[in-house]
């Protein structure tokens, strides 16, 4: 934070209120040394998890949030808790243009195990062809796994400014690597 504070650019933004903001800038966490939680503000962990669980369902709607009282994403829902084709969405049912659906998550599951040494162990949820369609662009748009030596890597794209997001999206990334031990 201290860096964003001292080098950042500051820049507009869509809502008005700016952003400062560095490009490209690097963060990495082992987790082997405890989970990057940032300790300087509260963190609700029960709203990552949930909201974690509600992408890996292919959900787009805030029904199951709701159900387990997460109001991240009621700001940007419609009336009926439908958000487009957000995360869950792009994660787990990709549309081709031949009308199939490709399953990330399954797929990135498979190569984890079958495959490990890919270097196309990737999830994306930046579809240029349904971000119109969705609620709110994806903030984490890009994640890629990485194993060497048996150790699982995951890094992430996103494309936020530091703070809040940066809280619960490197949290709730940060659960990806132990999904490996729970589904292969």
């Amino acid at each position: 934070m201290q860096k964003v504070l001292d080098e950042g650019t500051q820049k507009n933004d869509r809502t008005g209120t700016g952003t400062l903001s560095i490009f490209g800038h690097q963060m990495r966490f082992n987790l082997q040394d405890g989970f990057p939680l940032v300790t300087t503000k509260r963190c609700h962990l029960r709203s990552i998890i949930h909201e974690l669980l509600w992408f890996l369902q292919g959900d787009t709607n805030i029904a199951y949030l709701h159900e387990n009282n997460v109001t991240i994403w009621d700001e940007w829902a419609d009336e009926n808790g439908d958000l487009g084709p957000v995360y869950g969405k792009q994660w787990r049912a990709w549309p081709t243009p031949d009308g199939r659906h490709i399953d990330q998550i399954t797929t990135v599951l498979n190569q984890l195990k079958n495959d490990p040494d890919s270097r196309r162990i990737i999830v994306s949820a930046w579809n240029v062809g349904e971000l119109d369609k969705m609620a709110l662009a994806p903030c984490h748009a890009f994640f890629q796994f990485y194993v060497a030596d048996g150790k699982l890597s995951c890094q992430l794209y996103q494309r936020f400014e530091f703070g809040k997001p940066v809280t619960s999206s490197s949290a709730c990334r940060s659960t990806l690597p132990a999904t490996r031990y729970w589904c292969i």
